[in-house]
C-alpha cells in the first residue's frame, strides 16, 4: 500500500485534471466538427441529385454516382479528423509525436512509390465520377475502344464491345474518351441519289419520312427534333450524296436511324427516286460503234454456224 501511495503522491492531480478536461474538450470540438460537416454533406449530395435531375439524368444513377461521392468524401474527412486528434491528444500525454509523424512521412513515401499508379487511377476515377464525364449504360469509345459501359469505379472503367469481349481500363491511363450518349444521341447518315435526280425533291421525300417517323407511337417519342437534312455534300463516281442527322434520346440513335432508312427506301421506291449502284462506261473512242458492230455479227456469225 505504501507503494502505491507513493506511486499516486507522484502525480500533479491539478495537471491531470486540466489535461483530461482539454482532451475532453478536443474530442468534443472534433465530434461537433464532424457533425456539421456531415451536415454540410448531406445538403451537397441533395443539391447534386437535384441539379443532375434538372440536366435530365435518371434519379436512380445520380443518386449512385453522387451517394458514392459523398460517401468517399465523408470517409476521407473522418480519417484525416480523428488522426489529427489523435496526435493532439497524444502531446496532451507529453508523448513525443515527432518520431511518430517522422515515421508516418517515411511510410507514406515508401508506399506513395510503391503504389503511384493506384493513387493515380483513384484521383482520375474521383474527378471523372465527379465531372459526370461518364456512367454506367453509356456507349463510349475509350482509347479508341468502343463499347457499353458496365461498370465505372474509382480506379477502373469496364466496357464490353459488340462482340462481347469485357475490357478493363485503369483511370490513369485512358488519355481519350468519348461519350457516344451523354445527354442525347445523334445517327449521321449519308443517302446516295443518281445524278438526275432533282436534288429539292429528294430531300422533300427525305424530311417527309422523318416527319412521320417523329408521329410514329414507337419511334417517335426516342427522337428530340425532326431529322435535319443538311444537303448536298459531295459528288462520287455514280451518285450524289446527301447528309443528314437524326437527334434521339441516349442509346436510341441506332434504332431510329436503321428505321428511318427502312422507312426511306420505301418512300424513293414510290416516288421512283433512283439509288444507284456502282457502275462504269466503256469509251472505246471514235471507232467504238464500228467495233461493237462488228463484234456482234461475229458473234451472230457463230451463232449461225452453230445451228
Amino acid at each position: 500500500m505504501d507503494l502505491i501511495a507513493r506511486f499516486l503522491n507522484q502525480f500533479n492531480w491539478q495537471t491531470l485534471m486540466f489535461a483530461t478536461l482539454r482532451i475532453m474538450f478536443i474530442s468534443l470540438a472534433a465530434w461537433v466538427l464532424l457533425s456539421v460537416i456531415k451536415l454540410l454533406l448531406g445538403r451537397m449530395q441533395r443539391s447534386l441529385i437535384s441539379r443532375a435531375s434538372e440536366q435530365g439524368e435518371m434519379a436512380t444513377e445520380a443518386a449512385k454516382r453522387i451517394e458514392t461521392l459523398i460517401r468517399l468524401l465523408r470517409q476521407a474527412v473522418v480519417i484525416i479528423v480523428w488522426v489529427i486528434v489523435g496526435l493532439v491528444i497524444l502531446r496532451e500525454l507529453n508523448v513525443e509525436i515527432a518520431p511518430i509523424l517522422a515515421s508516418a512521412g517515411v511510410v507514406g513515401l515508401a508506399v506513395g512509390f510503391g503504389a503511384q499508379n493506384l493513387v493515380r487511377d483513384v484521383i482520375s476515377g474521383f474527378f471523372m465520377i465527379l465531372e459526370n464525364q461518364i456512367r454506367v449504360g453509356d456507349v463510349a469509345i475509350v482509347n479508341g475502344t468502343g463499347g457499353l459501359v458496365e461498370r465505372v469505379n474509382f480506379r477502373t472503367i469496364v466496357l464490353r464491345d459488340e462482340a462481347g469481349t469485357v475490357h478493363v481500363f485503369p483511370n490513369g491511363t485512358i488519355n481519350t474518351l468519348a461519350n457516344m450518349t451523354q445527354e442525347w444521341s445523334a445517327y449521321v447518315f449519308e443517302v446516295r441519289v443518281a445524278y438526275r435526280e432533282d436534288m429539292d425533291k429528294v430531300m422533300a421525300v427525305m424530311r417527309n419520312t422523318g416527319a412521320a417517323l417523329r408521329k410514329d407511337e414507337t419511334f417517335g417519342p426516342l427522337m428530340v427534333e425532326d431529322v435535319e437534312i443538311y444537303g448536298v455534300d459531295s459528288f462520287q463516281d455514280s451518285a450524289v450524296v446527301i447528309k443528314g442527322r437524326l437527334r434521339t434520346r441516349p442509346i436510341k440513335q441506332w434504332s431510329v436511324g436503321r428505321e428511318y432508312r427502312r422507312r426511306l427506301k420505301l418512300a424513293f421506291e414510290r416516288e421512283g427516286i433512283e439509288i444507284p449502284f456502282p457502275h462504269h462506261s466503256i469509251y472505246f473512242g471514235e471507232t467504238g460503234n464500228a467495233l461493237m458492230a462488228a463484234l456482234i455479227n461475229q458473234k451472230n456469225a457463230m451463232k449461225t454456224d452453230e445451228l
